[in-house]
């Protein structure tokens, strides 16, 4: 697991932020799920709830997230899925001053057009710096599947790359959609574990 936390820092995950994708709500997919599990874990979690879903406008989902998010610190982690990975990118990389993240997953995550989605091109325009992100934040995990229909494992991994982020596979999920059969993700709950043990 690629981390610059501390060994403290690993077992004090307090809070989560979930960010969803196109096309999707707080309650799409394996995002309750999720957020359930980790209340039961005792974690706080919440799937912040993106304007116009199907119709992503980048300064209101970056308005959402900033609003769901607010100061990170070394207690809050991200997890995020497809579009959503960028949208949480763009708002880290405006925060002014000094912050830190406990951890970001990226589930499917991605930051340029893709050819299978052309209608978010306009959204997917200016790219973000992630590289410069990578000092702040501790633990940083790319989730991807081996057949995502939208986002080539490619794309995925460019970004891990980026961002100096470990990779892990989940086998056969496509693109961790509820109409593909993924309702659950063990795999998030696994990478997060690893940090409360």
């Amino acid at each position: 697991m690629k981390t610059s936390t501390t060994l403290e820092d690993a077992h004090s995950i307090r809070r989560i932020v979930i960010v969803p994708g196109y096309g999707a709500t707080a309650v799409s997919h394996w995002f309750p799920w999720l957020r359930d599990s980790l209340a039961d874990s005792g974690i706080e979690a919440i799937v912040v709830d993106l304007p116009t879903p199907n119709d992503p406008q980048t300064s209101a989902w970056e308005s959402a997230v900033r609003s769901a998010l607010g100061t990170p610190d070394a207690s809050t982690w991200v997890v995020t899925h497809s579009l959503g990975g960028i949208t949480a990118l763009r708002v880290l990389a405006a925060i002014a001053g000094e912050w830190r993240l406990g951890g970001l997953v990226l589930v499917s995550g991605f930051t340029g057009p893709l050819a299978a989605l052309p209608l978010l091109d306009a959204f997917l325009t200016a790219d973000v710096h992630a590289e410069l992100l990578v000092p702040n934040i501790g633990v940083r995990v790319v989730i991807r599947s081996d057949n995502d229909a939208f986002v080539p494992p490619s794309a995925s991994e460019q970004l891990a790359h980026r961002l100096d982020a470990e990779v892990a596979i989940q086998p056969g999920a496509g693109h961790f959609l509820a109409d593909g059969g993924v309702t659950a993700l063990p795999l998030v709950l696994d990478v997060l574990r690893l940090q409360l043990r």
